[in-house]
């Protein structure tokens, strides 16, 4: 399981953070500033750092060098706005890539899973009916048929469901992996969800690995 450190100063950005991750099956822990993001990396080494901005930049820069110091792993910095300065002072500093807020979920987790490639249950392929899923190489593979083509929003939910397998998947988890007006978000879960079944259950009137928990959510059974 990948371990994360983020490091913030806004309780409501990092309580967010952690719940989105975690749900996703990396290990978090968060840190509220400088000095303590540096005892928690020294005491247990995360493979990732989720650096927030509204540190003073003089403080975050110096952050990183202090952080680029003890480790090589990867540093993604969230910027509220950023000037170019701002990034290239960062970037210089060691870190090695950011993010412009606001931002969706699913832009943050494609940058960590350029950093760190999935790990633990997300790394190995997965056996859905005909198909076979690797999470890590994006690929839907079935012998006799070639490969599924899936959009953003399914790979998504499915990648949720797939890391969270045999355990519910409340409708709030998955929704906060799809970006859009909220309003909308229940009736296009019930859209892309009915797309995935149709692409890669055998019978998907009859579903095997995508089940509905009426009124809770859903879950992969492998």
């Amino acid at each position: 399981m990948t371990k994360v450190l983020v490091v913030g100063d806004e309780p409501q950005m990092l309580r967010a953070l952690r719940i989105n991750l975690e749900v996703r099956r990396y290990r978090v822990t968060t840190a509220s500033d400088g000095a303590d993001a540096l005892h928690r990396a020294a005491d247990n080494l995360p493979d990732l750092l989720v650096l927030d901005f509204p540190l003073s930049a003089a403080d975050g820069v110096d952050l990183i060098r202090r952080l680029r110091d003890r480790t090589a792993n990867p540093i993604i910095v969230l910027f509220g706005r950023p000037g170019s300065g701002d990034k290239i002072a960062a970037l210089n500093a060691g870190a090695d890539d950011y993010v412009t807020k606001p931002f969706g979920i699913g832009e943050l987790l494609a940058r960590m899973r350029a950093a760190v490639p999935l790990g633990g249950d997300g790394g190995s392929p997965v056996q859905v009916g005909r198909h076979t899923i690797d999470l890590a190489a994006r690929t839907v593979r079935a012998a006799a048929d070639g490969d599924v083509v899936l959009g953003p929003d399914e790979w998504r939910l499915l990648e949720l469901l797939i890391l969270n397998a045999g355990r519910l998947v409340s409708h709030r988890q998955l929704r906060t992996a799809v970006p859009g007006p909220q309003p909308s978000l229940a009736d296009q879960l019930r859209r892309d969800m009915a797309r995935l079944r149709r692409k890669l259950e055998v019978d998907p009137t009859r579903p095997r690995h995508l089940l509905a928990e009426p009124g809770m959510g859903y879950r992969f059974q492998p």
